[in-house]
């Protein structure tokens, strides 16, 4: 292997770059199927931060993945490639051994939400990389609550129980089965998973079903039956998940380990609490969590012999003490360890013996620059990468705001001005070799509708239909935006509280209102609107406040040169008012008067640095009465969820915050209570706990994440409304069960199911004989062709014979019984079909929606 081509590939792709086993080698795995993990194979995953803030100390993460069913030669393969990268990064880089199904909280959090385990090797994997997949058939198992998987299952009602949930899927229709025994945040979460699925593999096109209460979910069992049989006898109580608990993660152990002779001695040192200066630069240690997790640790002056045998010695060392063999492992580096790894200590020290170690190349200095040259973007892909900018924003944009489900053209004197109650399609044109290219970003606010929602995303739908298929989609959440984003509207993006008026245009300034300005450069600033009071101010940042009369500027003591000089460029989104420059300290009384009175503000809200160590952020669960967390790492505010319990830990404080639909806060103060108490590094029982509840959060809470929106949550909504706007009622769910009675369905001859597929004869045709049906899915994303029914009341209804006067311009309650009211063009014969809409019945079939729509219009079918 050439490892300079290696390094070339790290430097020219994104933060998180994949591998994958095939024939002993390693190929890099396209970023569509990343979340998607085969059983027969071995990946390895390498994750670079884009910050350096990110980093927890080392430069990246790299993560050695097995399948449960990969070969020795395939882990071999892997470990040879994974330590050939580790050369080539060097140091920084801290060393994971994942196992399938087994995975650490470091790695769950690089997907989101969720992971897939797929039956099958290589072939299968790289196969699976395209979206608008109809070709499908295949019952998932979805677990977990911070980090969800969906495992294959056998395509039986054997594999359900009670407590589980699983989603069957048909390609064009994604059934989500919640099991009695579930909890509403498992069946929220799995269900963004099932929404994530339809979206990356079906491009947004396959209809959802939710089954929460069988009996008021007929039409969809229905499609389940038709698939999986009728289901026999009662389903089976749901397997008890296995978990760690904070006391068993308290029992930590530090061993030396070191060759005498021929011999490997492994020789215990101290158990909890562990002290730093244990640690001794040139020798090699392993801490045993537990037997939950292995860390080997490397002096800087460790012989490079001992750091290429650690995997071995932590996996000789599992082996010894009987733990399962899917117990993870970590190895750091002196000056690059984890943050995870630092708090099992007492206390942390970045210094020792007045040296700064770090553990970073200059290879990973180089990605990381400080001002980069925009400049350069075109000649240094690697630059491109870090950045994620393919160009400096200066090509084309087209702008439209979604408004009564229809996209509004803005005016490009409004382009950047967003509402936080609408949704806009922002589309870049620009050229790259000579071709032209196009970017489609689908901004959403935070206080839209899931009808606005929903619209967003067709308008998209069509945008592409126009453009032949050559636009690349970006999702974008307000507050999230990506630094190219930013940059098309050269850093004058403004985000306003409510809606936009005609032709996407602000809202009127009826009060005062106060905006934060965040940037430095075109490609890193942001405007957002926050709550007109004093103590929204930053003595680090700059604000704008618009009143009636007058704008006042208002530059933080601790404001940089770059940063005014960014806010002098976002000035001119705010016309017609005066503008006074104010410093801080030598506001004038309307300044205050119009914030409501003075008040205190926080002085600076960048990340403290505390001892060297970043804050951890954690999923509370109590499921058999112990404590168990679950971390999330590279943490942001949409991690919080509105059924969860967190506990963020700054050091010297403890966070529990408690979303609007989890339980009584006198349980989640006795969670922090036993988190001090179980800590490996034996903290004090003394460090104060502050309880924060959804929607009043303090600045002490806020200033921890990378940026707070404090109006997220004004339309947040529940389980049941985002099920509801889901499957938008009436349309869809007449759909999917059109799909069962219209559709021949076929059944995969590998999945070797044995039991009935025969499914109860539609509403409209209680007393018909309905052939039995199976699902039968085109690869190329059609509908599959029509089949014959030799029902014997209905025979014309089902053969699609049906007169043509009988369905055109016929109102529901004059339609033949049987026939489903939002498909009557399908009863037509195929010669009457042919006549009136001039293209067969899979022609038509194959159009998108909002066209069958039209021409159904247009012929009096609709």
């Amino acid at each position: 292997m050439d490892t300079n081509q290696d390094v070339a590939a790290i430097d020219s792709h994104r933060a998180l770059q994949i591998w994958i086993t095939e024939n002993l080698k390693m190929l890099p795995l396209p970023e569509r199927a990343h979340g998607n993990f085969f059983e027969e194979c071995c990946y390895v995953i390498l994750h670079v931060p884009q910050s350096p803030k990110a980093t927890r100390g080392g430069s990246g993460d790299l993560h050695y993945w097995i399948g449960k069913e990969a070969s020795a030669e395939s882990q071999g393969a892997a470990v040879t490639f994974l330590q050939r990268l580790q050369e080539a990064l060097g140091d920084g880089t801290v060393l994971h051994r994942e196992s399938q199904g087994h995975e650490s909280d470091c790695f769950h959090s690089y997907f989101r939400p969720g992971v897939i385990y797929r039956k099958g090797g290589q072939a299968s994997a790289l196969k699976h990389v395209g979206t608008n997949m109809y070709n499908v058939q295949r019952l998932l198992h979805i677990r977990g609550r911070k980090h969800v998987s969906a495992t294959e299952v056998a395509l039986s009602w054997n594999s359900f129980n009670k407590g589980g949930i699983f989603l069957l899927d048909l390609g064009k229709v994604l059934i989500q089965w919640n099991g009695p025994k579930t909890c509403i945040s498992e069946k929220s979460r799995a269900l963004t998973l099932t929404c994530s699925l339809r979206d990356r593999e079906r491009g947004g096109r396959a209809q959802i079903g939710v089954v929460d209460d069988e009996k008021k979910a007929t039409d969809l069992m229905h499609i389940m039956e038709a698939v999986l049989g009728c289901r026999k006898g009662s389903l089976s109580a749901s397997a008890p998940i296995s978990s760690v608990s904070q006391q068993q993660k308290a029992n930590v152990r530090l061993y030396h380990v070191c060759e005498k002779g021929t011999d490997l001695v492994v020789q215990e040192l101290a158990t909890r609490p562990l002290t730093q200066d244990l640690l001794k630069e040139e020798g090699c240690y392993l801490l045993d969590q537990g037997g939950f997790k292995i860390y080997m640790w490397q002096g800087r002056k460790s012989s490079p012999q001992d750091k290429k045998a650690a995997f071995n010695r932590a996996v000789g060392f599992i082996q010894a003490k009987g733990y399962p063999n899917y117990t993870n492992v970590e190895v750091v580096n002196e000056g690059a360890e984890s943050t995870a790894f630092q708090q099992l200590f007492q206390m942390w020290s970045e210094e020792r013996d007045g040296k700064k170690h770090k553990g970073k190349t200059p290879h990973a200095d180089k990605l990381m620059q400080a001002k980069p040259d925009m400049g350069k973007l075109h000649t240094q892909p690697e630059l491109a990468a870090q950045l994620r900018m393919v160009d400096d924003g200066s090509g084309k944009v087209e702008v439209w705001c979604i408004q009564d489900l229809q996209r509004q053209p803005v005016d490009p004197r409004h382009h950047g001005q967003l509402c936080s109650g609408n949704c806009y399609l922002a589309l870049y044109t620009y050229q790259k070799l000579g071709r032209v290219r196009y970017i489609l970003y689908l901004w959403q606010g935070h206080q839209t509708t899931i009808e606005d929602t929903n619209a967003l995303n067709l308008n998209a739908e069509e945008l592409d239909l126009m453009y032949q298929g050559a636009l690349v989609q970006e999702h974008v959440t307000m507050g999230r935006e990506p630094p190219h984003f930013l940059a098309i509207f050269q850093g004058q993006l403004v985000v306003f509280q409510g809606c936009a008026g005609n032709r996407g245009e602000r809202p009127p300034t009826s009060s005062p209102r106060l905006f934060h300005v965040q940037g430095t450069d075109s490609h890193n600033t942001r405007t957002m609107e926050v709550q007109a009071r004093a103590s929204s101010l930053i003595s680090s940042d700059i604000f704008f406040l618009v009143t009636a009369d007058i704008c006042y500027l208002w530059f933080g003591k601790s404001c940089s040169g770059d940063q005014r000089e960014r806010a002098r460029v976002v000035a001119a989104v705010f016309p017609g008012n005066d503008m006074e420059t104010v410093l801080e300290g030598q506001e004038p009384p309307d300044f205050w008067e119009a914030l409501g009175g003075r008040a205190p503000y926080p002085s600076n809200k960048r990340l403290p640095e505390v001892s060297g160590i970043q804050p951890r952020l954690f999923e509370c669960s109590s499921p058999s009465g112990c404590l168990v967390l679950t971390e999330v790492v590279f943490f942001g505010q949409e991690d919080l969820d509105k059924y969860d319990v967190m506990l963020l830990d700054t050091c010297q404080e403890i966070f529990l915050w408690l979303g609007e639909a989890a339980g009584g806060w006198k349980e989640a103060v006795a969670w922090g209570h036993e988190y001090l108490r179980t800590h490996p590094a034996g903290r004090s029982l003394d460090t104060p706990i502050a309880l924060v509840k959804q929607g009043y959060e303090p600045a002490t809470f806020t200033r921890w994440f990378a940026s707070w929106d404090p109006y997220k949550w004004t339309n947040n909504q529940s389980y049941e409304e985002v099920v509801e706007g889901s499957l938008r009622p009436g349309a869809a769910i007449s759909e999917i069960t059109a799909e069962v009675h219209n559709f021949q369905l076929t059944r995969r001859p590998s999945d070797n199911k044995a039991g009935p597929s025969t499914l109860p004869a539609s509403k409209g045709s209680q007393d018909c004989l309905e052939k039995d049906l199976e699902l039968g899915l085109s690869a190329d994303g059609k509908d599959p062709s029509i089949s014959s029914s030799t029902g014997s009341c209905c025979s014309s209804v089902a053969n699609g014979s049906l007169p043509r006067e009988r369905l055109m311009h016929q109102a529901v309650e004059d339609l033949p019984q049987g026939v489903d009211p939002a498909r009557k063009e399908f009863y037509l014969s195929d010669s009457d079909f042919q006549d009136i809409f001039g293209k067969s019945k899979e022609e038509f079939y194959s159009m998108a929606k909002w066209k069958q729509q039209q021409e159904k219009k247009k012929l009096g079918f609709f």
